[in-house]
């Protein structure tokens, strides 16, 4: 089990950028595959970008491709989501999950494989 933090969430006018953070608490953070997932309301979690542990392998979801970058400081323990050019569709409530016992490269993408979640973080874009 990984224990995550998520911060940065806020609210913010379309156009503008927040970047989320994810806290790990486990030392073999290096071999975890992270993800970002969201969640708006009346609507299921979707999956948003994807990292291996590597950190040579990224995986978006379309509607973000071109705004959004997912990174990873393993020396921090971290993940990071940096989001650009927000929309109002944007809005919701951003997790962060890890993975363990993956490749070095591969990118999980379904939310039920997992194992681990933080306790999300709200993002809020005003039109």
């Amino acid at each position: 089990q990984v224990q995550l933090v998520e911060s940065g969430g806020g609210l913010v006018q379309a156009g503008g950028s927040l970047r989320l953070s994810c806290a790990a608490t486990r030392r073999s953070f290096g071999t975890i595959a992270m993800g970002w997932f969201r969640q708006a309301p009346g609507k299921e979690r979707e999956f948003v970008a994807g990292i291996s542990w590597s950190g040579g392998v990224t995986y978006y979801t379309d509607s973000v491709k071109g705004r959004f970058t997912i990174s990873r400081d393993n020396a921090k323990n971290t993940a990071y989501l940096q989001m650009n050019s927000l929309k109002p569709e944007d809005t919701a409530v951003y997790y962060c999950a890890a993975r363990t016992g993956v490749s070095s490269d591969y990118v999980p993408t379904s939310a039920p494989t997992f194992g681990s979640w933080g306790q999300g973080t709200q993002v809020t874009v005003s039109s």
